[in-house]
């Protein structure tokens, strides 16, 4: 694993930008995924985030999405990466033999694997099928590491 490099699954990016969580439950999800990424770049660590995110959070964030667009092209801790014929060779491969997820969530696998990076996620099926492929944790899990 590439030391202090965590791939987002759009998920989180989602709680942030949508402010999701009830705090009578708790530490709301936004909170916890702004804490995170407040830690990793106090760290000096990076957030990899690839074109796929980028399209997820398109399509639910459309009217917000320009602004967290520069937001994350902005941020010198954030690192924007293409997705690779490979990573869909991948991604297409785990679909055709575990018909779990959707595409994109093995895509997101496929690039934090190839990357060797930390995946970073809230989604407990996304969790249970990346554990055996990457370093797979949720936000609070990867601060308690700390």
């Amino acid at each position: 694993m590439s030391k202090g490099e965590y791939y987002l699954d759009s998920c989180i990016w989602l709680n942030l930008f949508k402010k999701e969580g009830d705090a009578t439950k708790g530490i709301p999800y936004w909170k916890l995924a702004k804490d995170f990424i407040e830690q990793v770049e106090e760290n000096n660590e990076k957030i990899i985030v690839s074109t796929i995110v980028l399209k997820e959070l398109y399509f639910t964030t459309k009217n917000k999405f320009e602004v967290i667009q520069a937001f994350l092209k902005e941020s010198e801790f954030i690192k924007i990466v293409k997705t690779t014929p490979e990573d869909y060779e991948q991604a297409r491969e785990w679909e055709k033999s575990h018909k779990e997820l959707s595409f994109y969530d093995y895509l997101h696998v496929a690039i934090a694997k190839r990357l060797k990076v930390y995946l970073i996620t809230r989604d407990e099926e996304l969790i249970n099928f990346a554990k055996c492929q990457v370093e797979v944790f949720k936000p609070e899990d990867i601060k308690n590491r700390a």
